[in-house]
């Protein structure tokens, strides 16, 4: 069993709701976040902590926050629909050359990195029109959006199928069977991040008071019937869908890349294209509700995940157990222990490549904010979990790509 921890077990009406943390391991900055949240009236049941819980802005890093006729856009944040993809290749580990440098060199060329974009628009007008169609009815409702991004109208096509950065990455990873693996992680870049702070500074505008003023101007929400919220439900729709083919994007430029880098290859089955920030209508506790899930994926019963551990650290394909108190939810990750100022303080060069040894990967000091140790154990975040989760697949990193 895990550890579950609850803040505001004997909640009253007007008290707030119960907080159902799945570890001890968690700081007090991030619980006094969770006691703000739980306060607002229209969360549904509780609300459920993964156990990579840390403190995010907004709302909490892994909570999985229910909600009745209304919706928050900070919890749902800026990298919307941000997630995973990984696929399982025909080759096995020996068939690997002794150096993947010259993988790791003809991915980065092909696939844009931190700022960069592709130079022109290269996917398929099949999948371009029907997302140029749906956000141009975004655009002529909010002019405001136009002026957010420079070239708006073209950075989010030729951003289509791009890495950016941060904790962005794409690795090749070697499970426990010597198979080899192709795993990503990435959102709806740039014009995610132009909706996501649109519609939140738009939300704090607003002042939304049918539920009451939020505790929290970071919590400030749209609740259904009210001005924006349609709008903001079909642009997070949007950005989620943009994310999903970002990733199928870039990963369909990497398999292109293994082709000619590597003999004998052919890709098998797609494991799974997932969101791990995101809202989503589901069912829980005999309620129809917006499921918003900041830093947590789905794990419905026998549904596959991705739960990655940091750079260096072990990474793992699962499958869901539907456990009802989580909400159907596990973790997304190790979840991050420093904030990237700390790690950066905390850490060197030498430090970064004894953390990465064996792995080819950058190791300077543009991502020491990313080295292993400024992130929580993996092993303790997956025992924290097994009721939530059972192990598939056990990745371990040989190549990782950031921007």
């Amino acid at each position: 069993m895990p550890i579950q921890l609850t803040l505001n077990k004997n909640a009253k009406i007007g008290k707030g709701v119960p907080v159902k943390i799945f570890t001890n391991d968690i700081e007090d900055d991030a619980i006094r976040q969770l006691r703000t949240l739980s306060q607002l009236p229209f969360v549904h049941s509780h609300i459920a902590v993964m156990p990579d819980v840390h403190i995010g802005k907004g709302a909490t890093v892994g909570s999985v926050i229910p909600t009745v006729d209304a919706i928050i856009p900070s919890a749902v944040g800026v990298d919307i629909g941000c997630g995973m993809n990984a696929v399982r290749l025909s080759i096995k580990a020996n068939q690997l050359p002794d150096n993947l440098a010259k993988v790791r060199t003809a991915i980065e060329q092909k696939v844009p990195v931190g700022f960069n974009q592709h130079q022109s628009i290269s996917v398929k007008m099949s999948t371009l029109d029907p997302l140029a169609k749906r956000l141009k009815v975004i655009t002529d409702k909010h002019k405001g959006l136009l002026k957010m991004l420079k070239n708006f109208d073209r950075t989010w096509a030729k951003q289509l199928g791009t890495l950016g950065g941060g904790n962005h990455f794409i690795e090749l990873c070697i499970d426990e069977n010597d198979d080899v693996w192709i795993m990503l992680h990435s959102g709806s870049r740039g014009i995610g991040a132009c909706i996501g702070e649109y519609f939140i500074a738009l939300a704090k505008k607003e002042n939304e008071s049918r539920f009451g003023y939020p505790p929290d101007k970071e919590l400030a929400y749209f609740a259904q019937g009210s001005q924006y919220f349609n709008d903001y439900v079909m642009a997070v729709t949007w950005a989620q869908d943009y994310a999903f083919e970002n990733r199928r994007e870039m990963m369909r430029l990497i398999l292109n890349v293994l082709k000619n880098e590597l003999p004998h290859f052919v890709p098998t089955k797609e494991a799974i294209n997932c969101h791990h920030n995101y809202v989503n209508i589901e069912t829980h506790f005999g309620k129809e509700v917006f499921v918003t899930r900041k830093g947590a994926i789905r794990a419905y019963q026998d549904e596959l995940g991705i739960i990655p551990g940091s750079m260096g650290a072990k990474s793992y394909i699962v499958k869901g157990k539907g456990n009802s108190e989580s909400f159907c939810s596990c973790s997304h990750g190790a979840g991050r222990r420093l904030s990237r100022g700390k790690a950066i303080r905390s850490f060197s060069i030498d430090d970064l490549k004894a953390q990465t040894v064996g792995i080819e990967c950058r190791k300077d000091k543009g991502v020491i904010d990313e080295i292993p140790m400024a992130y929580k154990d993996i092993d303790e975040v997956m025992a924290n979990q097994n009721d939530l989760v059972e192990v598939v697949h056990t990745l371990r990193q040989v190549m990782c790509i950031k921007g």
